[in-house]
């Protein structure tokens, strides 16, 4: 019968083992890194449960093995950065790049005006949902964006555009 060798030794021995095999799963870097040091912090927990005869060696490449495994499910379940988002128009009525225009006049209104129409018309509010966002009363709701509508429509007719409503 052998005995099971400290664990200083162990992460000595077998450590560049361990690293191989996290780096073939993961692939260089810090997440191999992070499964290399999981596996020898799980083996310190059960070292000393651990049967004097055991293959250390296969025990620690099956802990990391499972860790570097457990990483990339992790990645599987995370958002990735990504370099360069595609342009593209949203479905849900915000400015698109055909719009331009219309947002750069909306964002010019006074800001009564122009939170009472991103309230009402973008947001989808009645004039009298809109008041407490606003601290005001419905019929001063309803004139700060009848007047925001008003100023838009007057600047798009003497510019020639056709946009009756943002």
């Amino acid at each position: 019968m052998r005995m099971k060798q400290p664990f200083d030794r162990a992460v000595k021995q077998h450590g560049v083992t361990v690293l191989r095999v996290c780096r073939a799963v993961l692939g260089p870097g810090a997440d191999a890194d992070d499964a290399w040091s999981e596996t020898f912090l799980s083996a310190l927990k059960a070292w000393d449960q651990m049967d004097d005869d055991t293959n250390v060696e296969a025990w620690l490449v099956r802990v990391a093995h499972r860790k570097a495994i457990d990483i990339t499910r992790m990645r599987a379940r995370q958002a990735q950065p990504a370099q360069h988002l595609p342009e593209q128009a949203s479905p849900y009525g915000n400015p698109g790049m055909a719009d331009e225009g219309v947002w750069d006049e909306v964002a010019k209104l006074p800001e009564r005006q122009r939170l009472a129409i991103a309230y009402h018309y973008l947001g989808g509010l009645r004039h009298t949902e809109a008041i407490e966002l606003l601290g005001s009363t419905p019929e001063a709701v309803r004139r700060a964006a009848a007047d925001g509508m008003k100023t838009l429509r007057l600047i798009f007719r003497s510019e020639g555009l056709s946009h009756d409503e943002p």
